[in-house]
């Protein structure tokens, strides 16, 4: 579930609670003053609740037309609440008998509810008003009550009222933390299964697709094989036979990494190295892209900065490069900017193509599961996603200031 459906459940369920606590407050004055026949202010009570209600009665249609969409708007809203909630709850306590009123410990309902809700600085803040309120109302209390031991009682009572709060706010704050990082950390490691379950299927479906790949090119090559006897000089005959070497080389290559992600089997590679393999690739296969390389001088003097990585790692960052280079074809450029640069712990690859950008949409949903993309964005950032997430390194996608996509590889660097 969002969490910030999760926060407007929180407020509704605080204003729900308001009006069941309105409704009790007006039995309990009318019990009072025909029941008990004990005359309470009538004109401030009333005053107070009424003002209580329209608080209530705004909020809610507030609320309801106003979605919470982000952590920080919810939690003012949460915290505007429970000091509303000690405010009104102040003002009732204050005409019907201030601190010697019985029902003076409901103040430390607001507190119960923000440590649930709020982080521990809006808590500390709730908290404090809390004991600011309910000593404003032991100051206030007149001096014909204070016969006897009776001041010994009241202080006591405020002191017994300063550590109710302070266990409330330390003890089920914590607790309540406590639990919601382990909510975090189920949600977490859920999404994380689901997403190795999705791509476990995505390999076993690519191993059953290339093994079925492996008996039509063998034939092909064999006709080839012909044509070039019958045709040794025609261009054609010598094209099909280089695009047939890639294909059982990438065939090969396949083969070798899956047995490589089976076993698991990470090693150690230069940044230059990588770097080199990688600007290679894209020439070989795309020479007809304009490559503009940033960085390139530092990768050089990157020999002994290494990173750990897998058969797949070249593979994945060649598929988001491949969706750059369809990204600002679609946009009619050919050009593609690759930058190697170390940031502290860190070596940084960045893709920068010069198509029409991200929407919105897609920024949300890319790398996180499969989603439908002409441009096979979708599928591709995904799966590149994941490989680097086993090798401990991080994808962000953001669109450039100057248009066009940023695509950020980032990877822990190897203290070996």
């Amino acid at each position: 579930m969002p969490l910030f459906f999760k926060r407007t459940s929180q407020i509704q369920a605080i204003i729900a609670l308001r009006f069941i606590a309105i409704a009790i407050q007006l039995l309990l004055i009318l019990f009072v003053n025909i029941g008990l026949d004990y005359q309470l202010p009538w004109t401030p009570l009333v005053s107070i609740i009424a003002l209580e209600i329209l608080f209530t009665l705004g909020s809610y249609l507030y609320y309801q037309k106003n979605n919470l969409s982000d952590s920080k708007t919810s939690q003012q809203a949460i915290f505007i609440q429970t000091c509303a909630d000690i405010l009104f709850l102040s003002l009732l306590l204050f005409f019907s008998g201030g601190a010697t009123n019985a029902f003076v410990s409901l103040l430390l309902i607001p507190i119960a509810i923000a440590a649930v809700t709020l982080t521990p600085i809006l808590l500390a803040i709730v908290a404090a008003m809390a004991i600011a309120s309910y000593s404003i109302l032991l100051w206030l209390l007149p001096m014909s009550v204070m016969h006897g031991n009776m001041e010994g009682h009241f202080i006591g009572m405020g002191i017994n009222f300063l550590f109710s709060t302070l266990v409330v706010a330390l003890v089920v704050g914590k607790m309540a933390r406590s639990i919601n990082q382990q909510e975090l950390a189920i949600a977490a490691y859920k999404e994380n299964l689901l997403k190795q379950e999705q791509v476990t299927s995505l390999g076993v479906a690519s191993a059953q697709v290339t093994h079925q790949l492996a008996t039509p090119i063998a034939t092909v090559q064999l006709l080839a094989d012909e044509l070039s006897e019958d045709l040794p000089d025609n261009e054609v005959v010598m094209d099909m036979q280089s695009q047939l070497s890639r294909c059982r080389e990438s065939l090969s290559d396949f083969r070798a990494m899956v047995f490589d992600i089976k076993e698991q089997v990470i090693k150690t590679i230069s940044c230059q190295d990588l770097f080199k393999e990688i600007t290679d690739n894209v020439r070989v296969n795309n020479p007809e892209i304009d490559l503009q390389l940033q960085g390139y001088e530092l990768a050089k003097n990157q020999q002994a900065v290494s990173i750990n990585a897998d058969a797949a790692l070249l593979p994945a960052i060649i598929n988001l490069i491949n969706n750059a280079i369809r990204a600002s074809k679609a946009n009619n450029s050919k050009a593609l900017q690759l930058t190697s640069q170390r940031v502290g712990d860190s070596w940084q690859f960045t893709i920068r193509d010069y198509g029409k950008g991200f929407t919105l949409k897609k920024l949300n949903e890319l790398g996180v599961k499969p989603v439908n993309s002409e441009q096979g964005f979708g599928m591709a950032v995904f799966l590149s996603h994941s490989s680097l997430e086993r090798l401990g390194g991080k994808l962000a996608l953001t669109n450039h200031q100057d248009g066009g996509a940023l695509v950020t590889v980032s990877l822990p660097i190897s203290s070996s």
